[in-house]
């Protein structure tokens, strides 16, 4: 077992960094938030470049990691458009009241339960925060991969951690109170040290349920793709808690980075359920078996 990217995957990764900064980094989601109905124009032409919609992650091993790259990349820069659902060839919905992060996009978009129930999109409900929108969905379309579905988002989210680690580095190593900069007090580094701890867990556990998604049963990957959700959810929550909490006040005005992340990371934490429902859908499917490997 071996829980990294290959170096191809790693490079791929840098390169998508590099490719959507140049495109417009944090301007292509403030343009797509005043326009919704951009947001594929927006970045189609970088994805195209990049070759993402070439890479087959449900059938080669190395394609997986670099899907798993780039979707931690276009995490880090909120990039407004799925990627990672469109990599997984699904989005993954909740039985009772199916939403998703698809305003200003065409129908047509493959959706499926967790029982793997494939249905598509038949139309869009009326935009919400951070273009959700309730679906409207067809009959039974045939059987969908339900845990790639769970995965790639969970390395989007990852790449946002990444983002706002960074940018509360960068904001409490400027801000001086008393004399001396804020990253110098301890109290500051005892909190980005449980940030960082959080984000690095998650880290381990994505590489993992990667890993997992290459060599396990379908029941397993699934299983595993859960662990690795619920925990991508609860760093999440201390990452950005520590973070809003070193920005202060300024962290939730549109002029900072980190109010955008926050604000975009919500679907992918709520969606298509939360934290609560995550753990309570990981306990009876579980029963008394418990998971194996890292998630043990």
């Amino acid at each position: 077992m071996i829980l990294d990217l290959s170096e191809d995957a790693k490079e791929f990764g840098r390169q998508a960094l590099r490719a959507f900064e140049a495109a417009g980094g944090d301007q292509l989601l403030q343009q797509a938030e005043a326009k919704p109905d951009t947001r594929e124009a927006l970045v189609a032409s970088v994805l195209d470049g990049l070759g993402a919609w070439e890479l087959e992650p449900r059938s080669d091993p190395d394609a997986l990691e670099a899907a798993a790259a780039l979707c931690r990349s276009a995490g880090y820069w909120a990039l407004p458009y799925p990627v990672a659902e469109r990599l997984a060839g699904v989005v993954v919905v909740s039985d009772s009241a199916p939403e998703a992060p698809l305003a200003g996009l065409d129908t047509g978009w493959p959706a499926a339960a967790l029982d793997g129930r494939r249905s598509r999109v038949a139309r869009l409900g009326a935009g919400g925060p951070a273009f959700t929108t309730a679906l409207e969905l067809t009959a039974n379309d045939g059987v969908a991969d339900v845990a790639l579905g769970l995965v790639l988002p969970c390395w989007t989210l990852l790449g946002m951690l990444d983002r706002a680690i960074d940018v509360t580095v960068a904001h409490v190593s400027l801000r001086r109170q008393f004399g001396q900069t804020l990253s110098s007090f301890q109290g500051v580094q005892f909190q980005l040290t449980d940030a960082e701890v959080e984000r690095s867990g998650a880290d381990i556990l994505a590489k993992y349920a990667l890993w997992s998604l290459a060599t396990s049963d379908t029941e397993t990957a699934i299983n595993d793709a859960l662990a690795l959700r619920l925990a991508a959810i609860e760093a999440a929550e201390v990452v950005f808690r520590v973070c809003h909490q070193l920005h202060g006040a300024v962290g939730f005005c549109d002029e900072t980075t980190l109010s955008w992340l926050s604000r975009y990371s919500q679907p992918l934490r709520r969606l298509p359920f939360g934290v609560s429902r995550t753990r309570d859908i990981l306990t009876r499917r579980l029963g008394r078996r418990g998971l194996t490997g890292l998630f043990s």
